[in-house]
């Protein structure tokens, strides 16, 4: 029983010291971050622009398709069309994901120097956080507007 006792001793000091030494925990508004970053804002006007370049070639090819006369050259124009399209949605994607992953990685990266400087031990996204912590969010966009 008494080494119980001592147990519970020493688990209780161990974890009062890993409190006083704690550097706290930041956390960001990763949605704010993206609307105040220029490089984020160019990214999604690329591939907006690119979604909207795919929606002009399906209206173009809609004409198309109504301009022809025979069943023949309809079914020959959907094949044609449907391999091209499906060509044009994977860049597309690929696109996507690429400029995505670009932001997030120097999101990430802003995130993780900041908190170095504050000698934050994590720092969690806003919806994690119900209580307490840090906002690092303005100190994250203003590390991404020195970063190149």
């Amino acid at each position: 029983m008494n080494k119980l006792k001592l147990g519970l001793v020493i688990t209780a000091l161990v974890a009062m010291t890993g409190i006083a030494n704690a550097g706290g925990v930041g956390y960001i508004d990763y949605a704010k971050v993206i609307d105040n970053y220029d490089y984020a804002q160019k990214a999604t006007k690329e591939v907006d622009a690119k979604g909207l370049e795919m929606q002009q070639y399906l209206v173009d090819k809609e004409k198309e398709y109504k301009a022809l006369d025979t069943p023949l050259k309809k079914q020959a124009f959907e094949q044609k069309t449907t391999q091209e399209f499906k060509a044009k949605e994977e860049a597309y994607i690929t696109l996507k994901n690429k400029r995505e992953q670009e932001v997030y990685n120097k999101v990430h990266d802003a995130a993780k120097a900041v908190m170095v400087e504050q000698k934050l031990d994590a720092i969690m996204d806003v919806r994690g956080v119900f209580v307490g912590g840090m906002d690092i969010s303005d100190l994250v966009i203003s590390k991404l507007k020195g970063m190149k």
